[in-house]
């Protein structure tokens, strides 16, 4: 299940919703194991997974039935919108669901929120104990190790997917490390209609990620490390934008039509023959690429680790190929259900459902013994492994949301001069400006 989206801000709802908070009782009917009762869930739903989304709830609600006799309800959203209406109404009215599934980006906001449970000793130890899940995982459930919300339940570390085939034809022996090296490659690998790199200009998801890690590796960051000023207009953020757009307009290693591509095209065209590298993939591609026309003619790698035009990373700055990624399962302070849902929580941690998570939806498990028995089984997953283990957390902070959501507008609003081969810089510093002011107001918000 891939929950890594935009988000949309909820603080100022959250703002509003203190007192009833205080007031007011939870959504689903009580019940605290044993015997009835039933437990409300919140989670994306899977449209290119429908079959699997169906078998994974009947699994998932019978093992609950049979563990605590209540009923299990599971409620589904199709969008950041649905999903922010959905939190920002039960935040108000103290009156929704148990439980959340939120992407880790998410987590900073929904704590934000102060509308979700803090987690106790007590909690991870009913769940099945903090130690069974991945060490990094745990890197965006709270702003500290000693208070957290965020449970994790799947984790999706990025990487690269790349056509064997092709590699060798081009002569490349080995997947590139640094990025320019990654666009000298697609330079070679540019012929006809075939291009180099698949990316998805339009997505709403995946954007910004690229531009992080290109502004961590030059030493750079969104947010200063105290939390309090954002840098959205640094010369390190803008060289990243400009690297990013470049791929398309100066090296043209991309799909003149990748413009308009969401994350999901991009795929198609590199499980169709139609480009050598998706950079920013999962794990979760490997259902589809199974069922292509590349099948036995892929491998994964990570990411670049060095940005352009450098031989290697400033002092200090991290390798940043992958943000902390997955899902965080968050249960709502107003509940009566604590126990319910810590019961829910640890049904979805053991290792026979992370197993089935990865089987049906391609995410990996955060589960230790579970993640490890999917890393054997299958080779392919090594680099994502390795990734993991070096995964950099993005700033926890409740004002996460305009910094994301800032990044993703810039790009959205340079499309038309993407669409028309050159992305003016000047237009560009101005997009960052703006969304540089509204950062800093979230995070002004944030921290008081």
């Amino acid at each position: 299940m891939r929950f890594s989206r935009p988000l949309v801000p909820v603080v100022a709802a959250a703002a509003l919703a203190m007192v009833s908070l205080t007031a007011c009782g939870g959504g689903s009917s009580s019940g605290s194991g044993g015997g009835g009762g039933k437990l409300d869930v919140f989670l994306a739903s899977q449209p290119n997974y429908p079959t699997q989304f169906q078998q994974w709830s009947s699994d998932v609600k019978a093992k609950f039935k049979a563990a605590t006799g209540a009923d299990l309800t599971i409620e589904t959203f199709s969008s950041a919108a649905d999903e922010t209406t959905k939190i920002q109404a039960s935040v108000v009215s103290g009156n929704g669901p148990d439980v959340y599934q939120l992407g880790t980006t998410f987590t900073p906001v929904a704590y934000g929120t102060k509308a979700f449970h803090t987690l106790t000793d007590a909690d991870w130890q009913k769940v099945g104990g903090k130690d069974q899940y991945m060490p990094e995982s745990l890197g965006m459930s709270g702003p500290d190790s000693s208070t957290q919300i965020g449970i994790p339940v799947a984790i999706r570390p990025f990487g690269m997917v790349y056509n064997t085939e092709m590699f060798k034809a081009a002569g490349i022996t080995s997947p590139p490390t640094t990025w320019d090296d990654l666009v000298a490659a697609g330079k070679k690998l540019t012929t006809g209609d075939q291009y180099g790199l698949a990316i998805g200009y339009a997505d709403s998801y995946d954007p910004w990620k690229f531009i992080w890690s290109l502004t961590e590796q030059q030493g750079g960051s969104f947010v200063s490390k105290d939390l309090k000023t954002a840098q959205l207009n640094s010369p390190q953020v803008k060289t990243a934008v400009a690297d990013y757009f470049g791929m398309l307009t100066k090296d043209k290693v991309v799909d003149p039509k990748s413009v308009g591509w969401k994350d999901a095209d991009a795929l198609t065209a590199f499980a169709t023959g139609k480009a050598a590298v998706f950079p920013m993939a999962t794990a979760t591609s490997i259902p589809t690429l199974e069922k292509s026309s590349v099948k036995g003619k892929y491998a994964f790698a990570p990411l670049p680790d060095v940005p352009f035009g450098a031989t290697s990373r400033p002092s200090g700055a991290p390798a940043a190929q992958t943000i902390v990624s997955g899902d965080n399962i968050a249960i709502a302070s107003y509940t009566k259900n604590l126990d319910l849902a810590l019961a829910y929580v640890k049904i979805v941690s053991s290792p026979e459902m992370q197993q089935k998570q990865y089987e049906y939806f391609g995410n990996l498990p955060s589960n230790q013994s579970a993640f490890q028995k999917v890393a054997d089984s299958n080779p392919l997953l090594a680099p994502f492994i390795d990734a993991e283990k070096g995964a950099t957390p993005t700033a926890f902070t409740g004002g996460w949301a305009d910094i994301q959501n800032g990044l993703t507008n810039v790009v959205v609003q340079s499309l038309p001069s993407l669409q028309s081969g050159a992305v003016d810089g000047s237009a560009t510093a101005s997009l960052l400006e703006a969304a540089n002011t509204k950062a800093q107001s979230s995070l002004t918000r944030a921290a008081r």
